[in-house]
């Protein structure tokens, strides 16, 4: 058996446990830690819009050869000079032999003019090289309806995880978790300057679906290991709560890395060899908002629903009688092993209390005992032993 399975065993048992519910301040505060890294970059740098949001035009150079792909951003910053001096081009390179770029808006004789450059720059023909303008309402519109599937979802969410769970709190923290994995990602989108496409939106809402899965994961091993410990009042409500974020740990990292592997594939691939596009914009949201959510649902959603609940009158009358339960087993404990101290010290005191030197009394045999009409312990004489052998009656010969 390999060290992790050994290791979820015995956390799954019992036999090793992580204080995560009783540490919470130190998530808390590296939760506000990169809470602050994401406003940093929301704040300081902005997110980076793609053409889609900002509106623009985009001309796409394909079958340039591979002595043209070097130093491609500066020939096409060069060609573009007469129709965009101000150099607000973005310039991409798309799998081998394509360039793409992004400019403001262009009339069609600035597109047609840009066409030539780039073909003429890039040495390909004039038909290789294709133009396109995409207005920002598009984007407006895609946002638009990303912020209404995201109240839906949410609604939804809050609605289901209180009736299932019978108490609006664990959907709060669900919530609380949601907001924290969003708000990261978006964060380390701005902070790196990665684009914000519309498959970054779609992979910004597949990360509410994962991070409430994940969360719904663990809370219903909570309620499961609160509700047994509610009967048998052998722990607290925290230690119930942190047994269940252990023996679920193991099975959300293993669940993690199952779906981080195959989006890290495509995005090193796309990174790599595709270029940009839908499925490096929507691999990038992936990563990042998987691994945040694993991280929230363990460290940050479990230890929340335990504060929020703690304050329940039902919480402290059960962690009270716990606390009470356990007090009068350690006075029990404490007392028996008092006794037995004083047993000994006793014991020790007879055999002290003896002179020095003294010849310790042998314990009578059998026979000494029985000389003396006395009866040896654990031993029963016959009535006539005890009277000695003369005193015994003869016994009368018959005649023959």
């Amino acid at each position: 058996m390999s060290r992790f399975s050994r290791l979820g065993n015995d956390l799954y048992s019992g036999a090793r446990s992580f204080d995560i519910v009783g540490r919470r301040r130190f998530w808390y505060a590296l939760s506000a830690v990169l809470m602050i890294i994401s406003l940093v970059g929301l704040v300081g740098r902005g997110l980076n819009f793609g053409i889609e949001f900002s509106g623009g035009s985009e001309l796409r150079v394909s079958g340039v050869s591979s002595s043209q792909m070097e130093g491609y951003e500066q020939t096409a910053d060069d060609a573009l000079e007469a129709v965009d001096p101000g150099g607000t081009t973005t310039i991409t390179r798309i799998g081998d032999d394509t360039v793409r770029v992004q400019t403001g808006e262009l009339d069609n004789t600035e597109a047609e003019t840009a066409r030539a450059d780039l073909a003429e720059a890039f040495g390909v023909e004039t038909s290789a090289v294709t133009s396109s303008f995409v207005g920002p309402s598009w984007g407006e519109t895609v946002t638009q309806r990303a912020a209404i599937a995201l109240a839906v979802f949410l609604a939804l969410v809050t609605l289901i995880l209180t009736f299932y769970f019978h108490t609006w709190k664990m959907a709060v923290a669900a919530l609380v978790a949601l907001v924290h994995d969003v708000l990261f990602t978006v964060g380390i989108y701005a902070l790196v300057g990665i684009e914000v496409s519309p498959a970054s939106v779609i992979g910004f809402l597949t990360i509410l679906g994962y991070s409430i899965y994940d969360t719904i994961v663990v809370f219903d091993k909570v309620r499961e290991n609160t509700d047994h410990t509610f009967d048998t009042k052998r722990q607290t409500y925290a230690e119930a709560a942190n047994q269940a974020v252990n023996q679920t740990l193991v099975r959300s990292i293993n669940t993690s890395v199952v779906a981080l592997l195959p989006v890290a594939v495509i995005l090193v691939v796309g990174v790599t060899l595709i270029g940009p596009g839908t499925l490096v914009d929507l691999s990038w949201a992936l990563f990042i908002g998987i691994t945040v959510g694993t991280f929230s649902s363990i460290f940050i959603a479990t230890p929340l629903l335990v504060q929020l609940r703690e304050g329940e009158l039902v919480v402290r009358r059960h962690d009270a009688q716990v606390t009470r339960r356990r007090e009068r087993r350690e006075e029990r404990s404490s007392t028996h092993a008092d006794d037995e101290l004083l047993e000994g010290e006793d014991a020790e005191g007879a055999l002290v209390g003896a002179p020095a030197g003294a010849p310790q009394d042998p314990a009578p045999s059998g026979a000494a005992t029985a000389a003396r009409g006395e009866q040896a312990p654990g031993r029963q004489l016959h009535p006539y032993a005890q009277r000695g052998p003369r005193n015994q009656p003869k016994r009368k010969r018959r005649g023959r």
